[in-house]
């Protein structure tokens, strides 16, 4: 398997920017919703990932596209990719 190959595999997240205060860090609120398995019910749960930005690009409100990583920091092992869609 190619190094290009394993790094198709990693996870990829998409996400609204929730804070930007930390330097070359955002977090982003990953939103999901799934069918309770008993009661089968729809349910919306949501998660926060703290990702790399390394050029401070991304604002609050932005829509991005983050990617699985190494290890940053203690928090951190995810990177932005891409922004999909600007805060209006």
């Amino acid at each position: 398997m190619t190094d290009t190959e394993k790094r198709n595999r990693r996870k990829v997240r998409q996400g609204t920017v929730v804070s930007t205060s930390m330097d070359k860090t955002i977090i982003v609120r990953v939103d999901r919703t799934m069918r309770h398995p008993l009661y089968d019910k729809v349910i919306k749960s949501s998660s926060k990932l703290h990702a790399h930005d390394a050029v401070n690009d991304a604002k609050m409100g932005d829509v991005v596209r983050v990617m699985e990583t190494r290890p940053i920091s203690k928090s951190k092992c995810w990177r932005l990719v891409d922004i999909v869609e600007r805060a209006k």
